[in-house]
């Protein structure tokens, strides 16, 4: 299986559209859409192909071996995850099409988002620490563009804002990575996780985990580092918030964070302390701020980061169930905020406001969007069967397992508030009396159809706790997490004999 596809398909994609698509924009969506589908269809294949392996996949960029060359890892965690990226992609991809119908320069929107694919399947994939951090900016500057695409002042303020803090804990990041270099020699994760398990923990390490908390925490949108995400998120393009809090902010945060902490540095207890700090005041003061907020789409931005909190907890409670769970919330947290975010771009394209004091009675007009966006929320606000009830169940019961009974109970009682203020969305924009806003536009059937889809998968989803289905699909992500140094262990093999000390 050819690894490099995944970042080729998507950056031949957007040089093709540069050049072919510039006045034909229906081109442009074609390409996206194309490349779009492929990675999600070889992103399947791959998972389905991972156990005929031995549950990993190495390419070498060049003839030489580990750590000597830049190689692209495929194991049950980066599979998963770029099913989870692929799936959002070509949904939001396609919800694209019609949505930008209220815009100019389709192409330069489509290429913008092809790059930021390339990107976080290079995050996913990449071996070594030089080029996620590559790979990671490559994403972070096509978001900044796309944030700014409306060319509004709100629209650029937010994407300043949000590339000025980036660039800050960008280098951070860089900082990290450099002094891990000076003391390891080596930029490739496995060859640097080896060598620390041989040394022990020195001093110096203590400020690379700072360093890497700080900067995947912003890329993650943990309280504190997240100030930035409010903004952005309302001021990006429905397509894109979806994208943004449905797979950026787990790909270049929370996969970045498990894949360093976990399986290169050994799940330290001090980082994962830090990381359930950071995960219960995120959940709280993510979920207190969306109460009262009044714009749709900055609503949902604040719940992202509550909701991310949920994730991160997971992971951080260190413990098979609470991985689970942590994995779980990822994947559900991405289908069901991808559909609220498409939900309030429908809102929008229609009435021309995101403001939930205008709108009102739009059940009526809006069936579809009104009926999804319920979908959406019993999905966040864990109602059974949809699926957020599931992932939630499962970090609560593992927080009281893991002797942490007070953050179980803080985790759910934050899941009430969430409910609150959801039905007040569903009270002011849908059900309500109705507002000044009327109806201006009818909502077109590609993003209806996507909306329809990532609703029915609010609940499908929910299939993969039938335990056969979990223990041979689900299980071998949690262990790969759990595992710690098996993904080392897993690389040693390819590596050159006579580098291993």
């Amino acid at each position: 299986m050819i690894l490099s596809q995944f970042i080729f398909v998507p950056l031949l994609a957007a040089f093709l559209i540069v050049l072919f698509a510039r006045k034909k924009e229906n081109v442009a969506a074609i390409i996206a859409l194309a490349a779009c589908a492929w990675i999600l269809i070889v992103a399947v294949i791959g998972f389905l192909k991972l156990p005929a392996h031995g549950g990993l996949i190495l390419e070498n960029t060049s003839g030489w071996k580990i750590p000597y060359t830049i190689a692209l890892v495929l194991d049950n965690l980066s599979s998963f995850m770029l099913i989870v990226v692929s799936l959002i992609g070509f949904l939001s991809a396609f919800y694209s099409v019609q949505y930008l119908n209220h815009f100019n320069g389709k192409w330069n929107f489509f290429a913008l988002f092809m790059l930021m694919m390339t990107g976080m399947n290079g995050v996913i994939l990449t071996g070594d620490f030089f080029n996620l951090f590559v790979f990671m900016e490559i994403s972070l500057y096509s978001a900044y563009a796309l944030v700014a695409f409306g060319t509004e002042s709100e629209e650029l303020e937010a994407a300043f804002k949000y590339a000025l803090m980036g660039a800050i804990t960008s280098t951070m990041i860089l900082f990290g990575i450099g002094i891990l270099y000076s003391y390891t020699s080596t930029l490739t994760m496995a060859d640097v996780g080896l060598q620390l398990s041989h040394s022990g923990t020195p001093k110096l390490l203590f400020l690379v985990y700072g360093l890497f908390i700080a900067g995947f925490g912003l890329k993650t949108a943990l309280v504190p580092f997240h100030a930035w995400l409010p903004d952005a998120h309302p001021s990006a393009p429905a397509p894109i918030s979806a994208m943004l809090s449905g797979v950026l902010i787990k790909t270049l945060g929370v996969y970045a964070i498990v894949r360093i902490f976990f399986n290169v540095f050994g799940a330290p207890t001090v980082v994962l302390q830090i990381l359930m700090l950071l995960a219960i005041l995120s959940i709280v003061i993510g979920g207190f701020l969306s109460i009262v907020q009044w714009d749709f789409k900055r609503l949902l931005g604040f719940s992202s980061i509550s909701q991310i909190g949920y994730v991160v907890l997971g992971f951080a409670l260190g413990t098979p169930l609470g991985i689970l769970g942590g994995i779980l919330h990822l994947f559900y947290h991405a289908i069901f905020k991808s559909l609220l975010f498409m939900d309030s771009g429908a809102v929008e394209y229609a009435t021309d406001t995101r403001d939930l004091r205008q709108l009102g009675g739009l059940s009526k007009e809006m069936k579809v969007t009104s009926s999804t966006t319920m979908v959406g929320t019993l999905s966040i606000a864990g109602i059974p069967p949809f699926n957020g009830f599931f992932s939630k169940l499962i970090i609560i019961i593992a927080c009281i397992q893991a002797g942490r009974v007070v953050l179980g109970i803080i985790a759910a009682l934050v899941s009430i508030v969430t409910l609150a203020y959801f039905l007040k969305v569903q009270k002011h924009a849908f059900y309500g009396k109705k507002g000044s806003a009327k109806v201006l536009e009818k909502v077109p059937l590609a993003m209806k159809a996507v909306m329809i889809v990532l609703a029915a998968l609010c609940l499908l989803s929910s299939l993969i706790m039938i335990p056969p289905i979990r223990e041979k699909y689900i299980s071998p992500i949690v262990d790969t997490v759990r595992g710690k140094t098996s993904y080392i262990q897993n690389i040693e093999p390819y590596f050159d004999t006579g580098s291993i000390k």
